[in-house]
């Protein structure tokens, strides 16, 4: 079974994620998706294949050389240990129940995803959809996401492993894998015991469109405000009334407003406004901080207590902040080893690909790995349109993202081996 039919098959587990949840995994059809890997991880012949209490995966592809395989610094006859992992949950911003895939050989033009529904995925809207003309498509019905996000990841990998092990003429090190829980709701690394996996470096396998390899991500933090109000009757409220929602609004609005998402692109970093809830007598902002720049980053945070205490000064409201940071930028963690970008770039190439070098505008369990000991670049899986009705997956993709993993896998043999 080749890496598309892997993925036909994963996507109809439903898998969503749930940030109310206080379990781990947050949601039980994860458990179920990771009981049945751990099947079908033994069925294809892998070794020290583990399902903790928390849905965490982890594997082994036994090192098939009389070389020595090691995890510390390795010398030229020394293969060090690495790994792929992915993440077993989708996206909760759309259901993935029920999930309905087919393969689309497109032409160009709209895909008509829901007839009934009038659901059509549209270059005039999705333009990147030009750049696969002549492609088989993986498309929705229209009515959950896909799931590529990150069951194309888990494919990619499964299916590598399964190669490498009807073919044992290809020599390699020991390869770990692991698939986590958890990561749509920022989970992912919470669990992860990475001495167990025992890996020099690893990839994680959650990109999107192909060539993409990532090693920057944003800064990140979150930020909730409580604003407390004073409610009079409206027609005999003046000097007396603090509405707590109007000083919500104020708030809100001495933000920079060309720092707003909709406002930024490339390595600009932003405020976002996710919720905003309340009455006279008390509001609440959730917000995200996002930056690339550390500085920016703690600036940004500090600008958010200056305007709280500019506010309490002047307009005497009892104004609280809470802000959390949540992951950091890996590229601190992962330049100082640029071997491991070298060899993801150069699988790549070798496999007809463009490797496509850029930050991540967002999160990934690989930045927090990063800073847990484990340098972890992100690489591409495919998907295009993530967390939506109108995702899709293009065949090639995924399968060129099965071969970088074989690719790496050899190139990493041949360079600490010595042999070619």
């Amino acid at each position: 079974m080749n890496a598309t039919g892997f993925f036909l098959r994963y996507v109809t587990f439903d898998t969503q994620s749930d940030e109310s949840s206080t379990t781990t995994p947050s949601t039980e059809g994860q458990l179920i998706f990771a009981k049945e890997l751990e099947k079908q991880l033994l069925e294809i012949g892998m070794s020290d294949i583990s399902t903790d209490e928390n849905g965490y995966i982890m594997a082994t592809l036994p090192a098939n050389t009389d070389g020595h395989t090691t995890q510390t610094h390795p010398g030229m006859t020394d293969v060090p240990v690495i790994g792929f992992i992915a993440h077993l949950d989708t996206s909760p911003d759309m259901s993935g129940q029920n999930v309905k895939p087919r393969i689309v050989n497109y032409r160009g033009g709209d895909i008509v995803l829901n007839e009934e529904r009038n659901i059509v995925l549209s270059p005039s809207v999705f333009p990147e959809m030009n750049d696969y003309i002549g492609q088989e498509l993986i498309v929705t019905d229209g009515t959950t996401l896909l799931g590529a996000d990150d069951k194309a990841g888990i494919a990619a990998i499964v299916s590598a492993m399964k190669h490498l092990l009807e073919h044992p003429e290809i020599k390699h090190g020991k390869v770990r894998i692991a698939f986590t829980p958890d990561e749509e709701i920022g989970r992912g690394a919470d669990k992860f015991d990475v001495a167990k996996f025992g890996c020099k470096w690893a990839y994680t396998m959650d990109g999107g469109a192909i060539g993409e390899l990532e090693y920057e991500n944003f800064n990140a933090a979150s930020a909730g405000i409580t604003i407390k109000g004073r409610n009079i009757h409206p027609g005999y409220a003046k000097n007396k009334m603090h509405n707590a929602l109007q000083s919500a609004i104020c708030f809100h609005n001495r933000l920079p407003e060309e720092q707003r998402p909709e406002k930024t692109e490339n390595y600009e970093g932003f405020y976002h406004l996710t919720s905003l809830h309340g009455t006279v007598e008390e509001a609440t902002l959730s917000y995200i901080i996002r930056d690339h720049d550390r500085k920016l980053f703690e600036t940004k945070k500090e600008r958010i207590e200056n305007l709280a205490q500019h506010m309490r000064d002047e307009w005497n409201v009892e104004l609280s902040v809470e802000i959390k940071d949540q992951y950091y930028n890996m590229r601190e963690k992962v330049e100082p080893h640029k071997e491991i970008i070298d060899i993801a770039s150069e699988a790549m190439k070798a496999c007809g690909v463009t490797p496509v070098i850029k930050p991540i505008r967002g999160g990934t369990d690989g930045a927090r790995l990063s800073f847990m000991g484990l340098p972890c670049p992100n690489l591409f899986a495919g998907g295009i349109n993530f967390h939506g009705r109108y995702e899709f997956l293009p065949v090639n993709s995924l399968e060129k993202s099965k071969e970088t993993i074989l690719n790496i896998i050899r190139l990493t043999y041949s360079k600490y081996s010595g042999q070619v």
